[in-house]
Order: C-alpha cells, then structure tokens, then sequence
C-alpha cells in the first residue's frame, strides 16, 4: 500500500513470525502438538500390553488393519493415522484454526489489534496462514513419530493393504506421503468451517465445536444412503478416498474429486470469514 507521510506501512504490522511466535506460547499449542507425539506411544504401548489379540474382538476389518499395524513402521504410522484421521485431527484443526480471532475478541484485546493500526484484512490473513501451518505441523508430527516409531519397534517392511497386494517400502512411503497430503487437503474443510465460526463468534470454544460438530453431522449424513446424490455434496463424503492409494494400482478418481470439493468448500468457507470480518462492527 504504500508509505504514508508519518512512515505508516501496512505490510509492516502484525509480523507472521510475530504471529507464529504468540500461538507458540500458547499452552494448548503444546498440548495439540504434544498429543501427536503421544498417540503413536500410546498406540505402540496398547499393541505391546494389551493382549495376544486371540479374541472374538480381533476380527473383521478392524483386526486386519490392526494386524497390519504391527507389520511395519509404514503400516504403523498408515494405522496412526486412519485411527486419528475421523476425529482427533478434525478437534486439532478446529482448534487451531477456530481460536485464533474468537479468542482475541473474547480476550478484548482485538480492538487494540485493529487499533495499532492492523488492516482487517492483514490481520486476518496473518491469523489463517499461522493456523494452517501449525494444522499441518500436526499432521506432519503424528506421522513423523508413527513412522519413527514403528520403524524401531517394527522393522522397514513393505506397506500392507487388505484389499491389494503389498506395495514395496520405497514406492509405499510415496503413497503414506500422498496419504498425508490428501489429509491436509481435506482437512481445509473443517479449518474454513472453524475460521468462519471464529469471525462469527467471540467464544473460541463455540467456534472449535461448531466446526468438529458440522463435520460430525456431515459424516452421520453421508452414511444414509437414503439421501442418494445428494450425499455427493456433504464436504466429508471424499474423506476416506485415500484408501484408493492402497490398492494396486492406486485409484485416484475419487481422491481428484474430493481435493477439489475440499479446496471448493474451504475457500467459499473463507470468503465468507474475510467479507464478515472486514464489515463487523468489533467492539470486544
């Protein structure tokens, strides 16, 4: 925009890395973080002491992928993964993503935000690109420890599948990476629903239910078949489509067809959070 003739910047307010560097101090920054650490423990730990797994409870396709999950520390970090994907994730990217401006407001400190002065739309965009990063350092980090963890405990072995042949370690970290990133794309749903909820509410955990609460719904109604084509347009209908990159070979229809959905719904989602907050009145 520009200087002005008292040496006002625009570009110059609300520093990202001064952004990065508040959400990192925040102390359910370090839970979210700290949990997608602990979850492959904890499921490392519940494989290691909770029984040999001869039960009636053992089969179906639950004991298979679990049964896969001791296999390798590819099929380790895939379970980590699958078993997160449904919920846990969606309450981290709600979270980071429905509290930033919520809690501001609730805090009464974003009127003195705007008042330094901040543009909305710089504030705004500022917030939304720190909360997705720290969304996808989360996926990053459950994956990274599955992995790690699996690895050692497990060995380097191909990546299972129980509806395809093994696919050979080199080509199946490929397809867990491509895993990871049709996750995070799918996941911009909830972080747009979430941000909109935060620009439209000044109680953060308003905002973060809201978003994991729609979600929810979503998937409830995308399992009533009665619903035909329509269930085609719920924003959660594409989110298992990763399972196409473990068949041989992998089936990318449906993983096109949801990434676009997601980035469709995402953007409307934000769209809809900048042309609110650039309009509001903010008096908290």
């Amino acid at each position: 925009m520009g200087r002005s003739d008292g040496g006002y910047r625009q570009s110059a307010t609300l520093p990202l890395w001064a952004e990065v560097r508040r959400q990192a101090s925040r102390r359910r920054t370090h839970l979210a973080l700290g949990f997608m650490v602990l979850l492959p423990l904890i499921i490392l730990a519940a494989f290691e002491f909770g029984g040999d797994g001869d039960d009636d409870n053992g089969g179906g396709a639950f004991g298979s992928l679990v049964d896969l999950a001791t296999s390798g520390g590819l099929n380790f970090a895939l379970f980590c993964l699958a078993v997160s994907a449904g919920f846990l994730l969606v309450v981290v990217v709600a979270l980071f993503c429905g509290d930033p401006v919520a809690s501001e407001a609730s805090w009464g400190s974003l009127r003195y935000l705007l008042a330094i002065p901040v543009p909305r739309a710089r504030l705004l965009g500022v917030k939304l690109v720190v909360a997705l990063g720290y969304s996808a350092l989360a996926l990053l980090i459950l994956t990274a420890t599955g992995l790690l963890v699996g690895t050692l405990r497990y060995g380097w072995h191909p990546l299972g599948s129980t509806i395809a042949a093994a696919v050979p370690p080199g080509e199946g970290l490929l397809r867990l990476l491509g895993i990871v990133a049709y996750l995070a794309v799918t996941m911009l749903v909830v972080a747009g629903l979430a941000f909109l909820l935060s620009v439209l509410t000044d109680a953060a955990l308003g905002a973060v239910g809201g978003a994991v609460l729609l979600w929810i719904l979503s998937s409830i109604l995308d399992q009533i078949t009665a619903l035909g084509g329509l269930r085609n347009l719920l924003p959660s209908h594409y989110s298992d489509a990763w399972l196409g990159l473990l068949s041989t070979p992998a089936q990318v229809d449906d993983l096109v067809k949801g990434a676009i959905a997601a980035v469709c719904y995402a953007t409307l989602f934000w769209s809809l959070a900048f042309w609110r907050f650039t309009r509001k009145d903010i008096t908290s």
